[in-house]
């Protein structure tokens, strides 16, 4: 079995799910005591808000690239960064490390891909809606077009990301605001919806919308449980 290396701490709310979701993962698939083995290099995600503010994007990624050496000199086979805003900086991390950095985009044009779906809403954070490192990755890559949401939606989306999924705070007001915001991007020929934020998927379901769910944590994590166990089935 390889060593999964995670990036986390951004927030830590949704790293909680990354590390269950791996661990139910190789259970399931190997059974028994089977256990996933990482190493966790978690972030204070206190410092990567306040340069997201200041549009610091050099120093993250130098951050996260220390975070990755740390990772690869403790054993890690390859590294996932447990965010989507920061891939921003992820061919910058890649450059500096010499094993894979696993790109949370390419595991939901996967399952996309496999859906046989095309045209594909997208909810993040306002960086990962506005611009295009995602976005563009999607459609340049994979052919996947992609609908955000209008300014002020965006606005929403952004604001409850960071004033209550990332600190743990779930509220109904906020649910129902996204699933309205769903509604519009189905209306104008989604055939799915991304979330696009790790953390989203504390507050939205597969159940909750009428279109397919891709829950990029969650399928990230199951990449990484792939590529961790192939020789040991």
């Amino acid at each position: 079995m390889k060593t999964i290396g995670l990036i986390g701490g951004m927030s830590w709310e949704s790293t909680v799910s990354y590390y269950q979701t791996i661990n139910q993962q190789v259970k399931l698939r190997l059974g028994g005591f089977n256990s996933a083995k990482l190493c966790l290099y978690s972030v204070n995600f206190a410092e990567i808000e306040a340069l997201q503010r200041a549009g610091e994007w050099q120093q993250m990624a130098s951050i996260l690239t220390q975070a990755a050496s740390a990772l690869e000199a403790a054993g890690a086979d390859f590294i996932l960064i447990c965010t989507n805003t920061m891939h921003k900086v992820a061919d910058e991390v890649s450059a500096g490390i010499n094993i894979p950095l696993i790109h949370i985009a390419d595991a939901t044009a996967d399952e996309i891909i496999s859906d046989n779906k095309q045209k594909i809403a997208l909810l993040g954070t306002r960086f990962t809606m506005e611009q295009a490192f995602y976005k563009q990755r999607l459609q340049d890559k994979y052919d996947i077009e992609v609908l955000v949401p209008n300014s002020d939606d965006q606005t929403i989306v952004h604001d409850i990301i960071y004033q209550e999924l990332c600190q743990g705070i779930i509220k109904a007001k906020s649910k129902q605001q996204y699933l309205a915001i769903i509604d519009k991007l189905i209306a104008q020929g989604a055939q799915g919806v991304i979330l696009g934020c790790t953390e989203i998927g504390l507050l939205i379901g597969t159940e909750d919308v009428s279109v397919s769910v891709y829950d990029t944590a969650q399928l990230h994590a199951i990449k990484a449980v792939d590529i961790a166990i192939a020789d040991s089935l």
